[in-house]
């Protein structure tokens, strides 16, 4: 099985709303984020494909973890996320590669989510948010 190595990134509204994001001829809501570049640490991924795919500076606000799941996308691929909480500085606005994009609830049953999507990040708001 091939592996993609990737950052993403959590982004929560005041509503404990997720951001996600589809790629252009795929189904799977996402995290913002993308493959690390050669020698690229994966925080500066994650900035720069924040950039890039939503317009825009943010700011970490915490490491949550390394997972492995599969990919949404890519049929027989491996992911290994490096997964971060990250807030934005200003409204983010559709660029590059992004099809659609919105704010889904985290019980949202309605969206084709992505594994890393279902399997860890809901889990990890859900644990880790005060309501």
């Amino acid at each position: 099985m091939k592996i993609i190595t990737v950052a993403a990134a959590v982004i929560l509204n005041k509503q404990n709303q997720l951001l996600l994001v589809r790629k252009q001829n795929t189904e799977y809501f996402m995290q913002v984020g993308g493959k690390l570049e050669p020698n690229e640490l994966p925080e500066h991924t994650m900035l720069r494909e924040i950039d890039e795919e939503i317009g825009g500076q943010a700011t970490i606000q915490q490491f949550i973890g390394r997972f492995e799941t599969l990919a949404a996308n890519e049929v027989n691929h491996q992911l290994i996320s490096y997964v971060y909480q990250v807030e934005l500085a200003q409204y983010p606005q559709i660029n590059a590669e992004i099809a659609e994009m919105k704010w889904i609830d985290l019980d949202d049953q309605q969206t084709l989510l992505a594994p890393l999507t279902k399997e860890i990040v809901i889990p990890w708001c859900k644990q880790n948010l005060s309501y």
